[in-house]
This record gives C-alpha cells, structure tokens and sequence, in this order.
C-alpha cells in the first residue's frame, strides 16, 4: 500500500468539503465546474516534493518551501497552482478555457484590502441607489417602501381554450431546510392566489382568504406533463408557442418589513408596476447586455428547446437593466487591475441573478444557482434575487463582495490549513507562507522570479514551455460524457467577452468553446485528445519528474481511456490509491443511486517503477480502510478502488483497449 496518509488527508477533506468556499475561499471566487478539494492536492504536494524519509502527514501543516516548478494541464479553477505556491514552488497552469485563465489570474492578483474597500463605497454611492430603487415595494401597513429580498416567479402554460396553468408541482413554496423540526411552511392558495402559513406536510389546508380546501402537495405539473381544469393531462413541450418562452407570473415576494423582519406578500400594483418601470427603462438604456446566441450543444439543447435561445434571455427585464447598469459602471473604473478583478466578482454575481435559479428554503443560502445540477434546466418556479441585495440577501453582488471576493483577497495574505481537534471540531492554522505570485507572461519570467505563476489560456497539447524542464505535473483531467465546460461557461463568456476582447486575445473568439477541447462522449477520441496533452506533458517534465492526477468514473469505458492515453504517451503507473473526494450529500450527487465520494490518485512515471503482479488483494485492502472510517461505500466507490489497481496493471503491462474493458467490467462486477 501507498505511504500516503489516506486516512488523515480523507478525513480533512471530507471536513473542508462540507464548506468548500469557507475553507478554500481562494478557488471559489468564481463559478468552476470540477472544484477538487485543496486539502488533498497539497497533501499530494506533499507527498510528490518531499525527498526526505520525513512521513508526508508530518509535515502537512509545516511552512514547507520547495524550490520546484509544478505544471497543471487543466488549471480549471486554479487549485493545483494555489496549493503548489503555498509549497514555495512556481507554477505554470495552462487551460483552453477562458474563464479558467480569467479567473485563475484574478484568484491570484494581489490588490492592497484598502485600495479593494474604497473601489466598492465608490459603487455603493454611485450605482448601488439606482439598482437598489427596483427592488423594493410598500410595506402594507404604513406604505413606507422597504427592501425585497426575493420575487417568486412561476411560468404558465396556454391551452387553445384561453386556459393558462401554473407549472406548480406543488403549492407548498417555502418552508425551513429541517422540516421536521421547524414544520411550519408558506402555501399558495391555487383559487385566489393567497398566501398563508400551514405545515409543510399538510394534504388539506384551507385557505383564510377565500376558504378553499385543497391538497397543497398537489401542483398541476408533473415530470414532463400538466393537467388542466378538468383532469385532462397535456404535454408541456406540445404547449410551447413557436418561438416563444413560456409566459411567467410573480405570485410572492419575500421582504424585509418596517421591523426588520422576513415577510411574505403577494404582489400588489405596485410591484407589478415596478417591473413594468424597469422593462420600459431597459428599452432606452445604452447598456452593456450581451446579444451571443446560445449554440447547440449537449449540455445547452435542453434550455434551446424551451426557446432560450440567446443568452440574455436567461435573465428577466428588470435583472438585464440592473445587471447592466453594474456593469457600466464597473468599465468606469480607471486602473485595469481593479477592475478586472470587480469584473470577476460581477461575473460571479450572474450565477445567482438569473431566470434559471430557484429558492432554497428559509435556513440555508436561500438562493439556488443555475449551475447546482451542473446542467441548463429550465426553471419552472424561478427565484428573482436582489442584483446588489442588502445584509439579509444571498447571492447578490453586495454579499458575494463580502462572503466570496474579500475572504479570497484575504486568503491571500494570509493562507490557512484546517486542522481537526481532539473534539472533531476544526481549527485555522497558519501553515504556509503569504500568497503574493508574481504573474509572469514567459517562460523565461518565470525562471526569473521565484515564487511566480505563469498562466496561459490555449491548448495544454501545445505550451510554449521548453522539453525536460517541469519537475512536477499535478493536474485533473476532465471526464469524459460528463459535462461539457465550455458550453456552460458561455453563460459568463457572453458577459465578459465584449468587454475583455481588447485586453485579451482569447476573448476575441465568439464564443468560449475552442478547438482541440478535451471533452467527448466517445471514450476512444476522449482517450485520443488526452493522449495529446500527456504526451505534451512528457516532452516537458524532467526524466525522473511525476504525473499525478485524480479521476474517478462509474464506467469501464471511462477507465479504458485513461489507460489508452497513458500507454499512447508513453507513460507509466508507480501508485493508485483512494481518496476522499467530495461531499455526498453535494446536489450533483444527491440524486444518483450509487454516488461517487473517492477519488483515485494516479502517480506515473517515464519509466517503468512497479510492475505490480497482484491487484485483488490491495484493493481490498483499501475497501477495508475506508470502510473503517465511512459508514458505507457505495457499489461506484468500491468500483472505483479496483479500477484504480485495474488500470495501474493494464497500463504497465500495456493491454490493448479489449483487454482493458474486460478486465474492469470482471473487477465491476
């Protein structure tokens, strides 16, 4: 078995995964799609640079500093090269995908706190008061206005006989995120469209406005189909006009009332007005709103089927007139650093502020962005949030300002490990010197200053990096038939591209997605594209340098293209070995039957290092382990053990793909 200390790094990891942003702010100022866990690629770190007898675990929370250089192929959010610079190493990251480059810089471009602070009680004063105007309604008492937190929105489907149907698949709207312990939940009355508090399991509740009785769990929408007045079911799609996007009624808002209290209301005139005001508003306003259509696509056609079909048309009116007056004023910012960087945070704003989230519940981060499932389903019930929200708000650009961009500012000054006490509860330790990279634009900047990162944004298959000069590639690959990144990343592409284009050269493209990107639900071109960039990889690591990704996949096929790419760029496996990965209860996870929470560390080498004769007898070792500190693994988890040791004799023994697929498919089995 490995010398990696699997059990102590899984048990960190699992602990940061329950808090991701708090306890790795750096990697999520932004919206990323494959946000691996800090705790584990610095043990991997670690466990690669230290040429001691020291044992890895010992020096996890040491200021170690290795006079290294570490090169990441698929940079994605940039965890490899933050976890690598806290190791006193520079950094090369290299990522095809523009948001990928953009963010990354921005994660790691050091701006004095005060210059930051003072930048945004500029845009507090000269933009906040005109967006702030369009979220706010009369409180019904003494008609003072106060602050609207959230709009509730549901879309309505149009019979031929003049029917329009509310695709509610249930009228209980919001209730506490621990129901069971907080019972009380906000109904929707289907006659009058009143709004009153009963439980939230309630299947006969009597509405006080008008006193009709109904079963509240029974909405009109199920699945794919709704059931109009008279018990006839209908096919949502067969009701889309040609064209046209379903029609959507606000039903309720949720405020901050004259006492400083939540309350809910239904709208009155006046808010229906107020969003009338912004739609007549937006139509004279010169603002910066992008017009790219959203292309076909595996992960875009579900949303173009329900006519979206540009980008600014997941957004609502009143979301595009406040969206765009940010932005403006944001561009109004002379010094090119500082904006950028408030451009990052605007970028991020977009996935909370949009047609396509939802509400979470009272309890939690009330807001549910676009991208939590990962995919572009349209939303049947969406959430309008507050574009620049107040201190009671989620997911708004004033908040995201406090609780995402200044933690990850900060961390960067002052980077910290999470250490787990005695009581299982979990501490900040400092474990690593200041964060302040030097971003460097060549190879030769780099060689010249310690300590600095070189990003690039192109094809990792071809980097401008010389050969034997890399000591380290520490990288994961994306997955192949998963999600497709830059047919989501659009989504922010649409946004940033009109305005980036003349500073770089990447955004000059019409949209994010590029040739040459490693991502295609054929396992046999997966295998293929990712054999280039390993094959890139080998030219420019050193002789005895390392090869160290993680990977998980729930298929055979998926495993037989990582060996295909490792055998076809001439590479070697030396180690295989589980590792916490993510938290199973995450929302990609929470509706799988048989959810993936490991990860497999794949160490490589130029040369042949263990030829390894028995692969049955570690895996069980390791099922063993992790059984001891998970209550259960599931049947994907214990599937991706054995791949792993499947995969480290099929590469090193150099089996053809058939052999391969047979092997795994026995091990899954």
């Amino acid at each position: 078995m490995t010398k990696f200390p699997i059990i102590e790094i899984s048990r960190l990891a699992e602990k940061e995964s329950w808090r991701k942003e708090v306890n790795r702010p750096i990697y999520h100022l932004h919206k990323w799609w494959a946000q691996r866990l800090g705790s584990v690629f610095r043990a991997i770190l670690i466990h690669l640079l230290n040429s001691s007898h020291e044992n890895s675990w010992d020096i996890f929370y040491s200021k170690n500093s290795f006079d290294k250089i570490v090169f990441d192929p698929f940079m994605g959010s940039g965890t490899t090269l933050g976890e690598a610079l806290k190791l006193g190493t520079s950094v090369v990251g290299c990522d095809i995908n523009q948001i990928s480059s953009f963010l990354v810089k921005q994660e790691l471009t050091r701006i004095p706190l005060d210059a930051i602070e003072h930048q945004m009680k500029i845009l507090e004063e000269s933009v906040a008061p005109r967006i702030k105007k369009y979220y706010v309604t009369q409180d019904r008492n003494t008609k003072m206005e106060i602050p609207v937190l959230y709009y509730f929105w549901v879309k309505l489907v149009s019979l031929q006989n003049g029917e329009k149907i509310p695709l509610f698949t249930s009228y209980v709207f919001s209730c506490n995120a621990y129901p069971s312990k907080k019972p009380n939940a906000q109904i929707l009355c289907p006659k009058c469209w009143g709004i009153f508090l009963d439980r939230y399991d309630s299947i006969k509740s009597n509405c006080p406005h008008c006193d009709n009785i109904f079963n509240p769990q029974n909405g009109p929408a199920n699945g794919a189909t709704v059931i109009d007045s008279k018990g006839n079911k209908h096919k949502i799609k067969t009701l889309l006009a040609n064209g046209e996007r379903l029609e959507e009624k606000m039903y309720a808002l949720l405020v901050v009332n004259s006492d400083g209290k939540k309350e809910y209301l239904s709208p009155s005139y006046y808010d229906i007005s107020l969003y009338q005001q912004a739609a007549e508003q937006l139509e004279v306003e010169n603002l910066p709103i992008p017009d790219m259509p959203v292309r076909a696509g595996h992960n875009t056609d579900q949303a173009r089927g329900y006519n979206y079909l540009a980008w600014r048309d997941f957004f609502n009116s009143r979301q595009l007139l406040c969206l765009g007056i940010l932005l403006k004023e944001i561009l109004r910012i002379d010094d090119v650093l500082l904006r950028e960087q408030f451009l990052c945070l605007f970028s991020g704003t977009l996935e909370f502020n949009n047609t396509f989230c939802s509400y979470k519940g009272e309890g939690t981060g009330a807001v549910r962005p676009i991208f939590s499932n990962h995919i572009l389903k349209p939303e049947r019930t969406p959430l309008e949030n507050s574009v620049w929200g107040t201190d009671k708000s989620s997911g708004c650009f004033s908040t995201l300002y406090k609780t995402r961009f200044l933690p990850a500012k900060i961390y960067l000054e002052n980077p910290f490990e999470i250490l787990i006490g005695a009581d299982g509860k979990s501490n900040k330790v400092t474990a690593s010197n200041p964060l302040f990279p030097k971003l460097v634009s060549s190879w030769e900047g780099l060689l010249n200053t310690k300590g600095s990162a070189y990003i690039i944004c192109g094809d990792s298959a071809n980097i401008p990096l010389p050969n034997n000069s890399i000591d380290m590639v520490v990288t994961d690959p994306p997955y192949f038939d998963y999600i497709h990144y830059s047919e989501l990343s659009d989504f922010f592409y649409a946004w940033l591209s009109p305005v980036l284009r003349g500073q770089y050269n990447e955004f000059c493209d019409k949209t994010s997605g590029r040739a040459n990107e490693v991502q295609q639900k054929c396992p046999h071109d997966f295998a293929k594209m990712l054999c280039r960039v390993f094959k890139e990889c080998y030219r420019v690591m050193k002789h005895d340098a390392k090869l160290c990704f993680s990977f998980h996949h729930a298929q055979p096929e998926g495993w037989a293209a990582i060996a295909d790419a490792l055998i076809g760029s001439g590479f070697y496996v030396d180690e295989a070995f589980p590792v916490h990965a993510e938290l199973m209860a995450s929302a990609p996870k929470a509706g799988t039957k048989e959810p993936i929470s490991l990860d497999t560390i794949i160490i490589c080498s130029k040369v042949m290092q263990n030829k390894f004769e028995s692969t049955f007898s570690i895996a069980s070792e390791y099922s063993e382990l992790f059984s001891n500190i998970q209550k259960k693994l599931s049947q994907s988890d214990l599937f991706v053990i054995h791949a792993g040791q499947t995969l480290m004799r099929c590469v090193n023994y150099r089996l053809p793909w058939d052999e391969t697929i047979m092997t795994l498919t026995n091990n899954r089995g």
